[in-house]
C-alpha cells in the first residue's frame, strides 16, 4: 500500500510542469463569442479566456473527439460497410448509400472536411460495434484528458440535452489530438479525394483555405441551437496556439484576432534544458526541456526559485518555482539523478493513462 501510494505521488511530482493561472496579457481583446479560450498548445497555458469553463452546445466541433478515436483505433484501412442508420443521418452528410463498401480512413476524412452526420455514424458503428458503444468510448476518453465539463450522447454533435463540452475542454481535445500525425494531416487537408468518389472533397474551414495562412487544423460546427462553433490550431514562429469559440457570430474574425494577439504579446522562452545542471554545488537532473509561452513583461521579471523536498522522498529533489514579479508561472519537478529508464517509463505510462500526456520520452 505504502509503496503504491508513493508512486502515485512520485507520478504526480514528476509531472515536468503545470500552469499555475491563466494570464491576460497586454492590449485589449475583444470577441463576438460568448464562449472563447486561446491556449498554448505545448504547454497548455490559457492566454485569454471568456466564459471558457461553461459547459455549452458544441455542435459538429464533436467530431474532433469521433476524428481522433478513430484514429486511435488502428482501424484505418479497414472496409466499413455502411448502415441504413448511417445514411439516414439527418444533418449534413457525405451522401454515403447503404451497404456502401469504404474505407474509415476516407469516413474520417469526409467527417473532419465535410462535417458529414453520416460518416460519424458509419465510423461509431465500425470503431465501437454500436454509436451507444462508441459515444461511451468517448466520453471515456474525455474523462482520461481531464475534460471535466464535457459529455457526449452522439458522434455528430447534432443537439442533446446533455451533450455539452467547454471552450477550454475543447482546446485541451484540439491539443492532444494535434499531436497524432494522421489527425494533423486530415484536419490540415485543404481537400481529399476518396476512391469512392469522383469528385473531392473541399475542407469547409474557411480559416485553412483562406483567411489566415498560418492556420494548420481545426473543425467548423453549427446548429440553430449552437450558433456557430469553431475550433482551430495555428503555428507561428515556432509556437501553435489553439483558438475556440463557441456561439460566436464572427468566428472567422475573432480566431484571426485571437490568434494575432497571441502571437504579438507571448513568446516561447526556454527555461530549462533536459540534462544534468548544477544548483548551489549540488548536480541534479532535469527530465525534459521546459519551454512556456511569456509575455516581454514576465520575460523581464522572470525568476526561478529551487525549493528542495524533505528527505527521504526517494528520487525527488525537488521543484523549481517560475514567477514574474509577484505572479506565479510554472512549476517543475527537478531530480535527484537520472531516475532508471524502467522508472521513467512507469511513471509516464502512469500519467499517460491519467491525464493523456506524455510528459518525457525516454
Amino acid at each position: 500500500m505504502k509503496r503504491c501510494l508513493y508512486m502515485i505521488l512520485t507520478a504526480l511530482l514528476a509531472f515536468q510542469w503545470f500552469s499555475l493561472h491563466p494570464v491576460q496579457a497586454e492590449g485589449a481583446l475583444s470577441v463576438s463569442a460568448e464562449h472563447a479560450v486561446l491556449m498554448d498548445a505545448a504547454s497548455g497555458r490559457v492566454l485569454y479566456e471568456k466564459d471558457a469553463y461553461e459547459p455549452a452546445l458544441i455542435a459538429s466541433t464533436t467530431k474532433i473527439m469521433t476524428a481522433l478515436i478513430a484514429v486511435e483505433s488502428g482501424k484505418m484501412d479497414e472496409k466499413v460497410t455502411v448502415s441504413k442508420r448511417a445514411v439516414y443521418t439527418e444533418g449534413s452528410s457525405i451522401y454515403l448509400t447503404e451497404k456502401e463498401s469504404i474505407r474509415l480512413k476516407d469516413l474520417v476524412y469526409g467527417l473532419m472536411l465535410r462535417s458529414g452526420n453520416d460518416a460519424a455514424v458509419a465510423i461509431a458503428e465500425h470503431v465501437g460495434g454500436s454509436v451507444e458503444g462508441f459515444v461511451q468510448m468517448m466520453n471515456d476518453k474525455a474523462a482520461w484528458l481531464g475534460m471535466n465539463d464535457s459529455r457526449f450522447e452522439n458522434p455528430h454533435g447534432l443537439d442533446g440535452e446533455s451533450h455539452l463540452s467547454s471552450a477550454y475542454d475543447l482546446g485541451l481535445l484540439m491539443a492532444y489530438a494535434m499531436k497524432d500525425e494522421m489527425f494533423r494531416e486530415i484536419t490540415g487537408s485543404e481537400s481529399y479525394l476518396s476512391e469512392n468518389r469522383d469528385y473531392a472533397w473541399m475542407n469547409k474551414n474557411k480559416m485553412l483555405t483562406q483567411y489566415y495562412d498560418p492556420t494548420n487544423g481545426g473543425k467548423t460546427g453549427f446548429t440553430k441551437a449552437a450558433g456557430r462553433t469553431l475550433v482551430t490550431s495555428a503555428a507561428k514562429e515556432g509556437m501553435e496556439l489553439i483558438a475556440v469559440t463557441l456561439n460566436a457570430p464572427d468566428d472567422w474574425n475573432d480566431h484571426r484576432n485571437m490568434f494575432e494577439w497571441g502571437f504579438a504579446h507571448f513568446e516561447t522562452v526556454l527555461l530549462q534544458k533536459k540534462g544534468t545542471v548544477k544548483v548551489g554545488g549540488e548536480a541534479y537532473y532535469v527530465p525534459r526541456d521546459l519551454a512556456y509561452p511569456l509575455t516581454s513583461s514576465e520575460k523581464e521579471q522572470l525568476e526561478a526559485v529551487f525549493y528542495p523536498v524533505e528527505e527521504g522522498t526517494g528520487l525527488m529533489a525537488g521543484v523549481t518555482y517560475y514567477k514574474s514579479g509577484n505572479n506565479p508561472i510554472v512549476e517543475a519537478a527537478v531530480w535527484k539523478e537520472r531516475p532508471p529508464q524502467s522508472f521513467l517509463r512507469e511513471v509516464g505510462d502512469f500519467l499517460h493513462r491519467m491525464m493523456g500526456v506524455a510528459p518525457w520520452s525516454t
